[in-house]
């Protein structure tokens, strides 16, 4: 099978939009997906004309922009659909309120949008992650139960799902039927030189694929097993953010390795 590729391109803030389309073809994606927020090649304010623009910018060089990671407003669903971009990427978080109340709050805001994703043609993609908001796979599956499938799904990311002490066919399982994206990131629990009192504090470390705190070589075996056919996104994400080109070209190398993709980028 052959597999399209999206890198998200948050690390490379300051790049022209030229700039950074050709960094993502040399580093052999298929697309990106792009972080539609303040202060990037386009942003919210402006997305009606510069997303369009910019995903003229990566057609030209055979590229595609497969998600942005922004808000659900409608004026985001208004312009990825002028720029031809299929899912909005979101995480579901609480506050004060606490989970129970911020999950359901969540889901009638979801439910809320899947109009606008049925007007617009584009869909919304929730990620679990670590902290407080919805961080496994079995809280992002009671999410997103009794929303409509067509227009409301899932993003599984390797690194947030083994932090949360999950094996990937465990998430993957869970998440099948909801199934909108995979991300491939690397991370593990690592001890803080800092304390706190008494307490040795661990946080989340995210390093090169081959040091995640879970395999993902059987995220592979089950994305294969289940034939998954979707776009995988590598979030280029990495606490040292030393040569994160690198890092993320040898990532993505490594990945194809293990999906046994040997074609030439």
């Amino acid at each position: 099978m052959q597999y399209e590729y999206s890198v998200f391109t948050k690390p490379w803030k300051t790049l022209s939009s030229e700039e950074l389309a050709d960094l993502v073809a040399k580093m052999g994606f298929n697309g990106v997906e792009f972080p539609l927020r303040d202060g990037y090649q386009a942003q919210p304010s402006d997305a009606l004309e510069s997303l369009p623009a910019l995903a003229g910018v990566f057609a030209s060089r055979g590229l595609k922009i497969y998600s942005v990671a922004s808000s659900i407003d409608e004026h985001i669903f208004k312009a990825c659909a002028l720029a031809g971009v299929p899912i909005i990427r979101i995480m579901a978080g609480y506050g004060a309120e606490g989970y129970l109340e911020g999950e359901r709050r969540m889901k009638e805001t979801l439910r809320a949008v899947q109009p606008l994703c049925e007007k617009y043609g584009v869909r919304v993609g929730v990620q679990q992650h670590c902290g407080k908001m919805v961080n496994n796979s079995m809280e992002l599956r009671h999410l997103l139960d009794g929303l409509d499938k067509r227009y409301i799904g899932a993003v599984w990311d390797a690194a947030h799902s083994a932090l949360a002490g999950e094996n990937p066919e465990q998430g993957l399982e869970i998440l099948r039927e909801y199934l909108f994206m995979v991300n491939f990131k690397s991370a593990y629990y690592k001890k803080d030189a800092r304390t706190q009192g008494d307490w040795d504090i661990y946080r989340p470390y995210f390093a090169a694929g081959r040091e995640c705190q879970f395999s993902w070589a059987d995220g592979v075996a089950y994305l294969k097993k289940i034939g998954y056919d979707g776009v995988i996104c590598m979030p280029a994400e990495y606490t040292d953010e030393n040569n994160i080109e690198e890092k993320t070209t040898a990532d993505l190398i490594f990945l194809k390795k293990l999906l046994g993709d040997n074609n030439e980028f």
